[in-house]
């Protein structure tokens, strides 16, 4: 597939007076987005934890690297597939989960319109625990994309073994486990509106749903959604040490992929116990403030994980991104806010604009650059930029 020919799909449509609907730059998608989506929404898909220092690091680390050019190497056609979890992807990116995306689109139903973007484009999708609508019917949407059921570990542990069974039942492809999320990051920007979705009864739905869950409510949601919100508050964190590893692996036989790994150390521990692939991310700066980029931790866990597979997201605004993450190591690249914004302007078609650009960019930066495959992508590709 020859992603950067959206340019020339663009160019011929503007022969005809045709421009661009969506904007082309994030920035613009950005401000586009500031405007379109409701003041504590905003807040929430844009800020970050404490002042947001992590979170703008996650951003420029990337400008800390620059791709060296080599000629000669006649790239004319570029394959930007990888194998992975016995699939083929047609290129190394996924829509990394978004807890509060359902609530980014103009209809409410943010997590159908994500997934039917994954199935116009092939592009996985990481489906939030946080959703407003269920699991099931998220999966529906897929088509045959791949598809992976992001965990937050309640403190129930029946509660956790209902949910993945349930995403094995719905046809997910794996279980991503979230680790660093237990409890809520300072985030003055949510602080200031005094806003946080959940305890007003958001992004819900696979709580409600859940069999587990109903159990253990006096009354049904739809009878007491105040009580429900509570109960949640009650089970939503699990602090999970080592010991819980083993437990996490027998919940499926699933490929399982631990996220929030940026020391080595971990992710060595990781695999040993048994985990199918390390996610490699901060939460984009969201959780903790103060900490590195997490571009800055990948080498060091790539190298850890000794031919696991590693995934990565935070900061990743661009298909530049997308390829020096994988020059550095990266088997598939997250995209995160850059949807969640291009959602808000045009839902599943917005999605699919962006994921079009962002691929565009990747294919034709490889073209110039003289990297036909993702194996000639290494960190000798790479040079600091001073």
């Amino acid at each position: 597939m020859t992603f950067g020919n959206y340019q020339n799909e663009i160019y011929l449509n503007g022969l005809g007076g045709v421009l661009p609907e969506l904007p082309m730059a994030h920035a613009e998608l950005e401000e586009r987005a500031r405007a379109a989506l409701p003041p504590s929404v905003w807040s929430y898909v844009a800020g970050g934890a404490g002042d947001e220092r992590t979170q703008r690091a996650n951003v420029t680390a990337f400008d800390r690297w620059g791709l060296i050019p080599r000629m000669f190497v006649g790239a004319a056609e570029r394959d930007l597939s990888v194998e992975l979890f016995g699939r083929i992807w047609p290129a190394p990116v996924f829509l990394a989960p978004i807890g509060v995306i359902g609530l980014c689109a103009q209809d409410g139903h943010g997590d159908l319109a994500t997934a039917r973007a994954a199935a116009r484009t092939g592009v996985p999708m990481v489906a939030s625990t946080l959703s407003v609508d269920p699991l099931e019917q998220v999966a529906g949407e897929l088509g045959g994309t791949p598809g992976f059921f992001q965990l937050y570990p309640p403190a129930d542990r029946d509660l956790a073994a209902s949910l993945v069974d349930r995403a094995e039942k719905a046809g997910y492809t794996g279980i991503v486990v979230t680790l660093d999320t237990w409890v809520t990051g300072w985030r003055p920007r949510d602080l200031a509106t005094a806003n946080f979705p959940q305890l007003r009864g958001h992004c819900l739905a696979n709580y409600t749903t859940d069999p587990v869950f109903r159990a253990a409510l006096a009354r049904p949601p739809e009878e007491d959604p105040q009580a429900t919100v509570l109960h949640w508050v009650q089970v939503f964190g699990n602090p999970l040490t080592w010991d819980d590893l083993p437990w996490l692996r027998s919940l499926t036989n699933l490929p399982l992929i631990v996220k929030g790994i940026c020391h080595p150390e971990d992710a060595r521990r990781a695999k040993d116990g048994g985990v199918d692939a390390i996610y490699c991310s901060n939460h984009g700066g969201r959780q903790a403030n103060g900490g590195l980029p997490a571009l800055d931790c990948l080498p060091g866990v790539v190298q850890a994980a000794d031919g696991l597979p590693v995934l990565f997201d935070s900061g990743v605004r661009s298909g530049t991104d997308i390829v020096k993450a994988l020059a550095l190591g990266a088997t598939a690249v997250g995209i995160g806010r850059p949807y969640a914004y291009a959602l808000a302007l045009g839902g599943t078609d917005g999605i699919v604009h962006v994921l079009r650009t962002l691929l565009a960019e990747a294919d034709l930066l490889m073209a110039v650059d003289g990297y036909p495959t993702l194996a000639a992508l290494t960190p000798d590709a790479l040079r600091p930029v001073h």
